[in-house]
């Protein structure tokens, strides 16, 4: 069997305890056929490009990394990845910044990744490629030559094309999708956005010929939600010392805890999220002294302004709230700007009665699905989940919130902490049973099926 080479801008190492989702879900898929994941290994090295791949066996998986140099870190990540590419797919042009030197350093990232992929790889190897920062690797890798079945995965959010068309030169970089046999997508609405994208780009161009696009390779654009892995991280909540640590998180008169995790970035929605917090305290008196707001944010690209400010936002408005309505025996606000293991993270899931996932816009959010895997069967907490999640597509069950409108989230979270135990039971049942049904698993297996089977192919209707 053909091995399996999966592309990512990082590497994490998939025998990591503390390993996420995609570690854990990509990390089996290479045990099962050898194979090798190819990154950045996060070093900044002024002699970068002249570094060769660096060759690590991890668990019967080959980790291949390279460093970047300072002035590629500040273009291809910093500067088009992050400055340009990640607003606009979470519909912020406000925050959008375009600078042709980062453009450039993007597309020399990828060339550089290509050349060194292309040395490692088989022809009969399977690569699969993740995120918005490796858009355009599949067309350098086939202009080296490179005929081997390619799959693109975007975690986050495909935006309309209204906003695509602010990007300069998006021709261009969405037109290297075609050099993809398949493109995967994590809703329907991102699906819809990418296939108006392409008919609006012929329409108004006419048919195009797309250079990495021959009569017998057909791109399938398709949504394959991803999940979590259900049972570890069950089992990971409930540990002897997860149990203590949620004995420590309830001692006190306070019963109704609401947790909230997301790295601090803008489109996590966390100012709008203290607002709202503000609001429910406001409207529902006789929940003060009975509810904390716990808040963890771990720090992202603090380098990049809008980031910065974030954080002082929240310092800001987590002091106004608890300086407001606290009092000598209670904080309501925690608000914890570090990163915290996943173990602790589990107890704390477990031991809160709501889980306020608000993003203003998500790929997915996976969450969602750990807050509602780690509940106690018999006694659950309630999810309380934005709309603009791709989770809100499938966990109908929460309570679906705009996270715009305070005085909605506020009601839905005295809703949450007022909610009867059959009424908890009931919608907790039916989430647990769609986060079991879309696993990380299923993910897996779906998008590898399609991507190593040549005869797949796109339906009679898809423009792309």
């Amino acid at each position: 069997m053909s091995r399996l080479v999966v592309v990512s801008n990082r590497v994490a190492d998939p025998t990591a305890v503390q390993s996420g989702g995609l570690a854990v879900a990509v990390g089996d898929a290479l045990q099962d056929g050898n194979g090798i994941w190819f990154g950045w290994n996060g070093e900044i090295n002024e002699n970068a490009e002249k570094s060769g791949v660096n060759l690590e066996r991890r668990g019967g998986v080959t980790l291949a990394t390279l460093p970047l140099s300072q002035s590629e870190y500040d273009t291809y990540y910093l500067g088009y990845s992050n400055r340009a590419l990640w607003p606009v797919f979470h519909y912020r042009l406000d925050l959008a910044e375009f600078d042709i030197q980062a453009l450039e350093g993007y597309r020399s990232v990828n060339r550089r990744f290509a050349k060194s992929i292309a040395a490692l790889i088989d022809p009969s190897d399977v690569v699969w490629i993740h995120d918005y920062h490796l858009i355009p690797l599949a067309a350098e890798l086939r202009k080296l030559g490179a005929e081997n079945r390619i799959g693109f995965f975007l975690h986050i959010p495909f935006p309309p094309p209204e906003i695509i068309a602010a990007v300069p030169d998006h021709g261009w970089l969405f037109d290297t999708l075609h050099a993809y046999d398949v493109v995967g997508f994590q809703t329907e609405q991102d699906l819809s956005n990418f296939n108006r994208y392409v008919e609006q780009s012929m329409a108004s161009a006419g048919p195009v010929t797309h250079p990495f696009r021959n009569g017998t390779r057909k791109m399938l654009a398709k949504t394959y939600p991803i999940g979590i892995d259900v049972d570890s991280f069950i089992t990971m909540a409930h540990t002897p010392k997860a149990t203590e640590r949620i004995q420590r998180l309830t001692r006190g008169e306070v019963r109704n805890h609401v947790i909230g995790v997301e790295r601090l970035d803008y489109s996590k929605g966390l100012p709008d999220r203290f607002r709202s917090f503000r609001r429910f305290l406001e409207q529902y008196p006789d929940q003060r002294k009975k509810t904390v707001l716990m808040q963890i944010a771990p720090p992202t690209r603090g380098e990049l302004a809008a980031y910065a400010e974030i954080r002082t936002e929240l310092e800001q408005l987590s002091g106004a709230i608890n300086g407001a309505f606290g009092d000598f025996d209670w904080t309501p606000v925690r608000y914890i700007h570090r990163s915290v293991p996943r173990d602790t993270l589990a107890a704390l899931f477990r031991g809160s009665k709501v889980g306020l996932v608000t993003p203003l816009r998500d790929g997915m959010n996976l969450v969602a699905k750990e807050y509602v895997a780690a509940q106690e069967p018999d006694d659950p907490g309630v999810l309380i989940l934005s709309r603009f999640a791709g989770a809100a597509a499938d966990m109908e069950e929460a309570l679906i919130v705009n996270p715009y409108d305070a005085d909605e989230v506020a009601k839905a979270l005295y809703n949450a902490v007022t909610m009867e135990l059959d009424e908890r039971l009931d919608r907790h049942g039916k989430l647990l049973a769609r986060v079991r049904k879309n696993d990380i698993a299923a993910w897996r297996m779906a998008f590898m099926q399609d991507l190593r089977n040549p005869e797949t192919q796109p339906p009679p209707d898809q423009t792309a």
